[in-house]
């Protein structure tokens, strides 16, 4: 017999009351909950997950599901108000005390009120035995029939938890009801529905956490409808900490109207002193059962948590349980890919850390010491170090990086800037070789060379003969980089002697699986060598390191390593290698997306020296400036000095010989070395005298060049210092004394002791002193040598600051003008050959595809906000990726950039 308080209608049977009646409860049906919520006034348009809506009720279920806070409610919302769903779509906001009768009435009174016409026969129910199947085919049926299909919110739905009865008829219904019946979901956990069969017969849109996280497009909207003006940096910093929160990034965003600096704000806001942690606490912490809330409380202090790390924190055997059951409830907690690890949200382990030392003072650095034993035995280094360091337990912390020879990892990896800040707040005191080892360590990948020295003076005083192995082979390692920082060959030499000994005595699985030891030794004796001015002996160490990286942890050194290659071979006359390991090295850099502070700038440095030589001073301009920014207040001494050259050599190209002299000056004022090696002061000696002759004083350059002592200036380490002769039978030809320019010129050593530029230049002065002496077949026949020399590598700046002599010479001659046609064509070494001539800048890296396609805009003669709508982006996003375009092509304005691009093809 059927229940009668489904009040079937039939011949027998009462009249069915009205559907505007009450409640099951007795209590009026709340208006409210049939009311679409309002949408906010400062409200974020995403227009795809909109379109996805609207496609998604053209089949019978959407599914939207997020965390409190990730802006669920607010899309639907949008999109019911928006009038996207054909027909003004049913809305009822579902409460965590709606039984099943109870929410059936609600669904069947939201149903009338939303115009759904439904037979007088389906019936009322008003307790959950009256949800018969016979109510639910007779509502299937009523759904089928009509007109049009009725699109149904419901809203919070996971909220009432309903059962799995609710969820059958709702299935049952949703399937028979003809597509007459279209149900969007939304909730923070998935719904008991089968939701694999409808994603098995493509029934389903889903719409997730990732989907609802704000990009940095959403947020930069979002702050603009608060009045905020946040720098690019500034909106990516929110965007990561926030991690696309929706929530977090508006309460930010409501906290930063009320600070005086919003700037700040976003550096320094803790999640812990602001209402997002009382919107954390209260929406999801104060949610869960107590046992699951110190689940929470405990895991925190972890980066990532496994189930049985979990237990092992907890001193219980249910986190596997416990873990699964918050992330699929998208508790703030997800599963990391398809691993057992889970992982909190930042701001949610933010505001449970700040949580657990109020409420159990002490409990958080006992956690931690917990959690690093645990994870050093399953063999997690680099977390087992972190977490020792938060614990405070620095002996272990120390110990477990150098015991397991991974004091290399401070230095180069994606856990170097993580291992870096676990030990900053090390004491400087503490006992014990593996502390002071890494504090040197610490302080040496900071560039802090008095630092480093006091470490490993009070390393030394606790290592002896009987030290173990690994402690020793720290010491000799970082022996090598402290060698290299302070400019020491013999010191770095002797360090590295010191660890090939020692490797034999290691195990030999424990050094392979730490390849940055392979790599970072040679890189920084190659390094020490071309400070030394041993150009053949660094290239050799340097290639060495280059085959020595490529595998993970490698990263930093291979950059290192192609740069000061890129430098040695820039030091050796051949631009086009130079600039081919210098690109090879701004590559490494972009793809490893390398932080600024672990870049040297060689790179850059080394393109700079390239274009000068070429006679391409914007581009010498653009990649000196890349270069000084890089390499930070503390350059290596070989790039202070070379950057110092080739500042001054722009300036002189310039015709600003005041300027020049300022450049090398700037140098003994900057903290360069006390004691330069040989070849740098004859560098800067030879730089001096050039500038001296752009002022037009040649007794100046000449003293400039004399001044060097006579040993010196021609010994620096692989033998000569030809260009130190060239540049004084330059000066001497300026002084009108042109037989000793000839003398000297003749005293150079064979083509084999001198580099390519240096023997152009000699053969050029060569026919400079023909063309004086009123020899023009002489000096025909030196420049067309000086020519050849030059061509290959494009050495075009010796030609330019020559004089007008130059062009006489190739204007009478036709034939060998035509064929060195490459002396007014600035091509870049290695760029695709210009279709228009005209200077031609290299290109510093390619551009990505989104700036491909800024750029195609641009060419179209767009404004910044023609282009920004066009491609769906902010005008302050165009603007950003202007910018890379204008760094990357080397040019300062958008019609440069437009016409670079197509003289390289590019558009």
């Amino acid at each position: 017999m059927e229940n009668a308080a489904e009040n079937p209608a039939g011949p027998d049977s009462p009249a069915r009351p009205p559907y505007g009646s009450p409640a099951p409860s007795g209590d009026p049906m709340l208006t409210a909950r049939f009311a679409v919520p309002a949408v906010p006034r400062l409200l974020v348009h995403r227009p795809e997950l909109l379109k996805r809506m609207t496609a998604g009720v053209r089949g019978p279920l959407t599914l939207v599901n997020g965390p409190a806070g990730s802006g669920k409610t607010v899309l639907a919302a949008h999109w019911a108000a928006a009038g996207l769903a054909g027909r003004p779509p049913v809305w009822l906001t579902v409460e965590p005390g709606d039984a099943p009768g109870a929410l059936w009435a609600y669904v069947l009174e939201a149903l009338r009120r939303g115009g759904v016409a439904l037979p007088d026969g389906v019936g009322r129910p008003t307790r959950a035995e009256g949800v018969t199947r016979s109510f639910l085919v007779r509502l299937a049926d009523g759904l089928a029939a009509s007109a049009r299909p009725a699109v149904l919110v419901l809203d919070q739905f996971d909220t009432a938890q309903p059962p799995a009865a609710m969820t059958e008829g709702l299935d049952f219904v949703l399937r028979h009801a003809s597509g007459g019946l279209r149900i969007v979901l939304t909730g923070r956990t998935d719904s008991l529905l089968p939701l694999h069969r409808y994603r098995a017969a493509g029934e389903i849109t889903e719409i997730r956490q990732a989907d609802l996280r704000f990009t940095h497009e959403d947020a930069e909207a979002l702050l603009a409808e608060h009045r905020l003006e946040v720098s690019q940096e500034g909106i990516r910093l929110l965007v990561e900490r926030t991690e696309g929160w929706a929530a977090g990034v508006r309460l930010c965003a409501l906290a930063m109207q009320h600070s005086a600096d919003p700037e700040t704000f976003l550096r320094q806001f803790a999640a812990d002193r602001t209402i997002i942690a009382d919107y954390l606490l209260k929406e999801v912490l104060d949610a869960q059962p107590p046992p699951t809330q110190d689940l929470l409380l405990r895991v925190c202090v972890t980066d990532r948590v496994h189930p049985d790390l979990a237990d092992e924190l907890t001193g219980r055997d249910d986190a596997a349980r416990t873990l699964a059951g918050l992330a699929r409830d998208n508790a703030f907690l997800e599963r990391i890919e398809a691993s057992a690890w889970y992982r909190l949200h930042p701001l949610f382990a933010e505001v449970l850390r700040a949580h657990l030392r109020q409420r159990c003072p002490g409990l958080e650095p006992r956690l931690h010491g917990r959690a690093a034993r645990w994870l050093a035995r399953t063999g997690r280094l680099t977390e087992a170090v972190v977490q020792g360091a938060a614990a405070a337990d620095w002996p272990f912390a120390a110990a477990h990086l150098v015991d397991n020879l991974a004091i290399g990892r401070l230095f180069t990896g994606l856990e170097a800037d993580q291992l870096g800040r676990a030990f900053a707040d090390m004491p400087a005191d503490q006992t014990g070789a593996a502390p002071a080892l890494v504090g040197a360590a610490c302080r040496l990948a900071a560039r802090d060379l008095p630092g480093c020295e006091a470490g490993l003076r009070r390393a030394d005083a606790h290592l002896g003969p009987d030290s173990g192995p690994a402690a020793r082979l720290g010491r000799a390692f970082l022996g090598v980089l402290a060698g290299r920082l302070a400019d020491d060959l013999t010191a770095t030499e002797g360090a590295a002697a010191d660890l090939g000994r020692l490797l034999p005595e290691l195990p030999p699985h424990l050094l392979a699986e730490r390849p940055e030891i392979r790599a970072l030794v040679p890189a920084a004796l190659g390094a020490a060598e071309l400070g030394a001015g041993h150009l053949d002996r660094a290239a050799s160490a340097l290639t060495s390191a280059v085959d020595a990286c490529g595998e993970p942890g490698t990263e930093y050194p291979l950059c290192d390593a192609l740069g000061s290659l890129a430098l040695t071979e820039l030091m050796r006359g051949r631009l086009r290698q130079a600039a081919a390991r210098a690109r090879a090295s701004l590559a490494v850099a972009e793809q490893y997306a390398l932080p600024t502070g672990r870049r040297t700038g060689l790179g850059h440095l080394a393109l700079a020296g390239v274009a000068v030589e070429q006679d391409d001073l914007a581009a010498a301009r653009c990649h000196l400036d890349l270069a000084t920014a890089e390499a930070g207040t503390r350059p290596e001494p070989v790039a202070a000095v070379e950057a110092a050259v080739i500042r001054a050599g722009i300036a002189a190209a310039e015709g600003d010989g005041e300027a020049a002299l300022a450049a090398l000056r700037a140098l003994r004022t900057a903290g360069a070395p006390v004691r330069p090696h040989a070849w740098a002061v004859a560098e800067l000696a030879v730089a001096e005298s050039a500038a001296h002759l752009v002022r037009g004083d040649a007794a100046e350059a000449l003293r400039a060049l004399d001044a060097v002592d006579a040993v010196d200036a021609v010994a620096a380490g692989d033998g000569e210092r030809p260009a130190h002769l060239v540049a004084w039978a330059r000066a001497l030809l300026a002084a009108g004394r042109g037989e000793e320019a000839a003398r000297a010129l003749a005293g150079l050593p064979g083509d084999d002791g001198a580099t390519t530029p240096v023997r152009a230049r000699a053969r050029l002065l060569q026919a400079q002193i023909a063309a004086a002496d009123g020899d023009p077949e002489e000096a025909r026949r030196r420049l067309g040598e000086a020519l050849g020399l030059a061509r290959p590598e494009e050495l075009r700046r010796m030609f330019t600051e020559s004089g007008p002599w130059v062009r006489r010479i190739l204007s009478r001659d036709p034939q060998l003008a035509r064929l060195h046609g490459w002396l007014s064509s600035r091509t870049p070494v290695r760029a695709p050959a210009s279709t228009t001539g005209g200077q031609q800048p290299p290109v510093v890296e390619p551009l990505s595809e989104r700036e491909t396609e800024v750029l195609r805009k641009a060419a179209e003669l767009l404004s910044t906000e023609e282009i920004a709508a066009e491609l769906y982006l902010s005008p302050n996003t165009v603007k950003t990726h202007l910018k890379s375009i204008y760094r990357k092509l080397s040019v300062t304005r958008r019609s440069e950039a437009v016409h670079r691009a197509q003289d390289l093809g590019m558009l």
